[in-house]
């Protein structure tokens, strides 16, 4: 595979093996021992929406192994407006190594895919963040060890980080239950393509029903870019949705808190449970750091996954 768009593009034993390879490369980096794969490789960066966490990531990871990025912003190349995503695609694939876009379309990205030459990643697309899930189950690994049977609870809206993580979820093993407000849900031929998985997949109206038994206890911020129109009804259809000291209750004991970041507390998250998985948070966050990393040195150094 030279890209990374999708999650449902790979097989199980590909995902875990990434997953199990960044693990390996985060101790080796860690130790100071991650050698630098990518010198003079040069990674693209397309952002039509702003980041913290993603671009940074992007960023030090192709440093860190010896290579370097360009940031473009959407003033930049217009992509799809200044010229064709295809116009675009061939450019950069003949310029730099690789291709990062985080876009409002998904098609765009699969575009970029399609006529560049070199490796793309997606980055986020308001369909799917690939990116983030595996740095959540990268995480969730590091936590539990084998994460077949655990049972994660996604309590918020079914939006592109839901989809993407429920997919690699129930790939792997894990029962994905998503609790959210009447018509955001998962779509139905979206959630048909997870019933021969391994992992169980449901969708609840109540979040307590989502979060029984459940080791991983998830959330995302209710309003996401591009909504800021929706926010005020946003926030009064998602109030029962917070993750909250009750809602853990409902959880396994161990249970902990995953959160894609930026939260805003005293909505989907209190700030008490906020600061008390604190640790699982950031890890999750660093994560998308060292899972980005080793993609990249996968994808434009070792020639795609395989």
């Amino acid at each position: 595979m030279k890209d990374f768009i999708e999650i449902a593009d790979f097989f199980d034993t590909q995902l875990l093996a990434l997953i199990q390879r960044a693990i390996g490369d985060k101790k080796l980096f860690l130790a100071g021992q991650l050698p630098a794969t990518c010198p003079r490789k040069t990674l693209a960066l397309i952002f039509e929406k702003p980041s913290l966490r993603t671009r940074v990531s992007f960023e030090t990871g192709i440093v860190q192994l010896g290579g370097a990025a360009v940031y473009l912003t959407d003033a930049d190349i217009g992509l799809g407006k200044r010229e064709p995503v295809k116009d675009v695609a061939r450019v950069l694939g003949r310029m730099c190594d690789g291709i990062v876009a985080r876009t409002f379309s998904h098609q765009a990205v699969a575009e970029l895919a399609s006529y560049s030459e070199r490796p793309v990643i997606n980055a986020l697309t308001d369909y799917s963040h690939p990116c983030q899930a595996m740095a959540d189950v990268m995480t969730a690994v590091e936590t539990f060890g084998d994460v077949r049977g655990l049972k994660l609870a996604f309590v918020g809206d079914g939006n592109n980080v839901a989809r993407s993580l429920a997919m690699l979820c129930v790939k792997l093993g894990m029962d994905f239950a998503l609790a959210c407000p009447k018509g955001y849900e998962l779509e139905a031929d979206f959630a048909s393509k997870l019933t021969d998985c391994p992992g169980r997949f449901s969708q609840t109206n109540d979040p307590a029903v989502a979060a029984a038994g459940a080791s991983v206890v998830y959330t995302d911020t209710w309003v996401s870019m591009g909504q800021e129109k929706e926010a005020a009804e946003r926030v009064a259809t998602f109030k029962g949705f917070q993750i909250n000291a009750d809602l853990m209750a409902k959880a396994n004991k161990n249970a902990v808190v995953m959160h894609c970041l930026p939260a805003y507390r005293g909505n989907e998250i209190t700030d008490e449970i906020m600061e008390r998985h604190a640790a699982t948070i950031f890890a999750e966050a660093e994560n998308r750091l060292h899972f980005q990393r080793t993609l990249v040195n996968v994808l434009l150094a070792e020639g795609g996954v395989r």
